[in-house]
């Protein structure tokens, strides 16, 4: 199908007929998988009006609805709801073998039926959710139902930059599936997720694993492979640690982003259940103190002098997403070719490809939790800045939008849940909970709590 044309255009073009092919999760591969990009259909209904019986055109997944390559280039409304269809083939399985329905994002709440039978439902625009759809799955062909509100800055709930009415610095709205779709088959014990730690002092790489399915008498192994030569080895049983010291290990850095292949196997009498294949980077961001006693940023011990964009990650025919691979990939080169060493990833979290290109080039990452809540107004922003007057984020908290407190736990779980998500991506250095004041509250507890769920990066809470 062929893009709406639009004032501004890319050089770049999706895939025909899968836009973005490349496999989603460069940080858990697995040979099993089933992109579910492509065209889709999608209707605008009243927001309590049931499913469709009939749709109003074609899709491209995942492009936004509001971007010109959806093709749609349509507002979501928030009295209206999205729904989207399209069909699938059962991917082959063997016995026991399971399959998992992923979305890497949709903007904002997301509902999921697979031949009509509701398979699960998330709420939140930035982060990935999984389902696993075995039991409702038919031979041949079957068919997926997705339903999507988003309410954008009529609420308060995270949404970065987006707005309904674009100006200024505000930028339009990003509505429904804006990150790959995939199928993934895997065993019924399996690798759920992973968790790397790097400790350059102590020499070792520490690796944990989350499982899906029973774990009794199982084990986690890992091989460390440096250009395709095995340098160290660990294993235990599998709901510990397991740690993998690596002699005279090569550190990561802006001038040598060197990663480390990693080879997890999940084994049990000897007999491999499941395997999947990774990368970690040995490297270490601290504070150290130079010669006048100034505390100054340092990777590997060493000071670095960081310089580098605000990096808002829109595109103007994709919105927030890449038009393709290498879109996604000149931004990052540019700002190395124009001697940056660091991009500020602006109240957005990316596709996981975006962090493993920064990985692998050493661009260091400062990663902003996306806002919500109420933004400063510009006359009480520059009347805060020029008179230093100073502002409670502990009292009075509509004043930030933020007098509710599910939504003050919603910030929390999805902050919790983006510091999981982007764990392991080795170029990420800082995380930013709060920007400019917007919607902030309580920004001296987070910044600890934030602290405690990841001490091995420094936090810039606000």
């Amino acid at each position: 199908m062929e893009p709406n044309r639009h004032h501004l255009q890319t050089p770049w073009h999706p895939a025909s007929p899968v836009p973005l092919p490349e496999y989603p999760r460069p940080q858990m591969t697995r040979p099993g998988w089933v992109n579910l990009n492509g065209e889709w259909s999608y209707a605008l209904l009243p927001k309590d009006a049931p499913a469709p019986a009939e749709f109003d055109g074609p899709i491209l997944v995942p492009y936004p609805l509001e971007s010109a390559l959806s093709g749609v280039q349509k507002a979501l409304l928030p009295e209206q709801r999205l729904w989207y269809r399209r069909s699938f083939l059962r991917p082959p399985t063997a016995d026991g073998q399971r399959v998992l329905l992923h979305f890497g994002a949709v903007d904002y709440e997301c509902t999921v039926w697979v031949n009509g039978v509701e398979v699960g439902s998330h709420r939140g625009g930035y982060l990935p959710f999984s389902f696993e759809i075995t039991e409702a799955l038919l031979d041949g062909e079957n068919e997926l139902l997705a339903a999507v509100w988003d309410p954008t800055d009529v609420e308060m709930q995270e949404r970065g930059k987006q707005v309904l009415a674009p100006k200024g610095i505000w930028y339009s709205a990003v509505s429904g599936i804006w990150q790959t779709v995939w199928l993934e088959v895997v065993p019924e014990t399996s690798i759920r997720s992973l968790k790397l730690i790097p400790d350059l002092d102590a020499g070792e790489v520490r690796i944990e694993a989350r499982l899906r399915g029973v774990a009794n008498g199982l084990r986690l192994e890992a091989e460390v492979l440096a250009a395709g030569v095995r340098v160290a080895s660990a294993e235990g049983p599998a709901d510990s640690a397991i740690r993998a010291v690596i002699p005279e290990p090569r550190l990561w850095s802006p001038e040598d982003p060197f990663l480390y292949d990693l080879r997890i196997r999940l084994v049990r009498d000897g007999q491999t259940v499941d395997e999947v294949g990774s990368y970690a980077a040995m490297r270490k961001f601290s504070l150290v103190k130079d010669r006048n006693g100034r505390e100054r940023f340092a990777i590997n011990d060493r000071p670095v002098f960081l310089y580098g964009p605000l990096d808002q990650g829109y595109f103007p025919d994709g919105l927030y997403t890449p038009p393709s691979e290498e879109a996604m990939l000149f931004d990052i080169e540019y700002t190395r070719a124009i001697g940056c060493n660091m991009i500020r990833k602006h109240i957005k979290v990316e596709p996981l490809r975006w962090y493993y290109h920064c990985d692998r080039l050493g661009m260091v990452v400062w990663q902003d939790m996306p806002n919500g809540g109420k933004e400063n107004g510009d006359l009480l922003a520059v009347s805060a800045m020029l008179l230093g007057l100073p502002r409670n984020d502990t009292r009075r908290l509509g004043r930030f939008g933020r007098a509710d407190e599910a939504n003050r736990q919603e910030f929390r779980d999805q902050l919790a849940a983006m510091i999981e998500h982007l764990y392991n991506a080795a170029s990420i250095a800082v995380w930013v909970p709060f920007n400019e004041g917007w919607g902030q509250f309580e920004a001296n507890e987070i910044a600890g709590w934030v602290k405690q769920l990841d001490s091995t990066r420094l936090v810039d809470h606000a």
